[in-house]
């Protein structure tokens, strides 16, 4: 008799992972492990509601990893220093998490001595990319099944699998597809298939209830959240966590984000992500008061591309360290506390305070008096500056 071969499972506990269990298992005859690994997404009922699916799935071993903080360490605190929107919209709530929920699973993969590492991506999307490549990095050596992908099953015949083999679950397919994280929320339906319309108000997870204004106080150090309202917090992912439940009953940060998927095609997906928009912004204003010019120049640069690197699986790649270590270096400065307006499905930048604020008035108030220079001095400056126009344009004109 040979030894049963290991096999670990990404492990959702949605129709196409529960699918994955099943077939790996009476079909391929595999011990299954499944991991869930939490970035933001579940709380303490969902982790016990999935453990009990991985009974009732009759799985050899079943872990639920807690990745926020390593999510936030890793990957959302330099989408806060390069205030990162792909495509000036999507703070990249998705494939930022896939790619730690990969390297996690890769890791337990390596852990564990499996044979193979399954995941239950389609053959249309993003996903299938950014596990694919992070695990033939990790674990070369270990096969990658796709059961999803490899048969291009429909949903009817993932049901009718499951239902053969005794296993019994919600089958009503919701009308749209939310995917939670720490970073946001995605929100696919109908709609987003198209490039015509918008979603309905019922498909966000996160209805209005609020309507009256409310103030919002947010603190950073060295580029970092410390303290939201005047309550300080032990790490930023509770700061983050904090703002979403203050904002997202106003509807704010509701988008849909249309771009170039990795596999060449393009895509729509809605989005809700209160906390991220909000964030992003206010750290933003923090930092055109407190770095230079060209530090704001050269690191919006070196953000996209991070941006875009993330997004397309690239996270590996030892440029994105490089660009981490130049985003860190560039916070020493980005301190204080920024105010804030909430209102229905929009927010307000109010101001800062800041001990770094570069608009002191030391030196002058912008439009109203100059404290460190004569016009004398301007009128020199703006000779020498206009001196390689002039030779320009002298030697060119007609």
């Amino acid at each position: 008799m040979g030894t049963t071969k290991k096999v670990v499972l990404a492990f959702s506990g949605g129709l196409d992972t529960s699918y994955c269990a099943k077939y790996l298992t009476e079909t391929l005859g595999y011990e299954v492990h499944a991991v869930t690994v939490n970035t933001g997404g579940f709380d303490a009922n969902d982790a016990v509601e999935l453990q009990e699916k991985a009974e009732k799935l009759g799985l050899a071993s079943y872990r639920f990893v807690d990745a926020s903080e390593k999510y936030y360490n890793d990957c959302v605190k330099y989408l806060i220093f390069g205030n990162v929107l792909k495509n000036n919209t999507y703070p990249l709530s998705v494939s930022a998490e896939r790619t730690i929920q990969a390297q996690i699973i890769a890791e337990s993969a390596i852990e564990l001595g499996a044979d193979a590492i399954a995941h239950g991506s389609t053959g249309a999307g993003n996903d299938q990319v950014r596990f694919d490549l992070m695990f033939q990095v990790m674990c070369p050596n270990i096969e990658i099944i796709t059961p999803i992908r490899d048969l291009s099953l429909s949903r009817e015949e993932e049901i009718q699998f499951l239902k053969d083999h005794g296993y019994e679950m919600d089958f009503e397919k919701a009308q749209y597809s939310i995917n939670k994280g720490l970073w946001g929320t995605s929100v696919g339906g109908k709609e987003t298939l198209t490039s015509r319309y918008s979603l309905p108000e019922s498909a966000y997870p996160s209805q209005v209830e609020k309507t009256e204004a409310s103030e919002l106080e947010i603190e950073f150090k060295n580029g970092e959240l410390v303290a939201v309202n005047g309550e300080v917090f032990a790490h930023p992912v509770q700061a983050i966590q904090k703002i979403e439940e203050l904002a997202s009953p106003y509807g704010i940060g509701r988008d849909i984000h249309v771009g170039d998927t990795i596999v060449g095609i393009k895509g729509r997906v809605g989005f809700e992500a209160a906390a991220a928009s909000i964030i992003i912004k206010a750290h933003h204003l923090l930092e055109k008061h407190t770095l230079s010019k060209y530090q704001q120049t050269i690191k919006s640069q070196q953000a996209d591309w991070y941006g875009n690197w993330l997004h397309e699986a690239l996270f590996l790649d030892p440029v994105m360290r490089n660009i981490e270590a130049f985003l860190q270096d560039s916070q020493k400065a980005v301190n204080g506390k920024v105010f804030i307006t909430l209102l229905p499905y929009r927010f307000i930048l109010n101001g800062i305070e800041s001990p770094n604020d570069l608009m002191s008035d030391i030196f002058g108030s912008y439009g109203e008096a100059n404290r460190a220079w004569s016009g004398d001095d301007v009128k020199g400056f703006t000779k020498i500056l206009s001196n390689s126009l002039n030779i320009y344009h002298q030697i060119n004109k007609k």
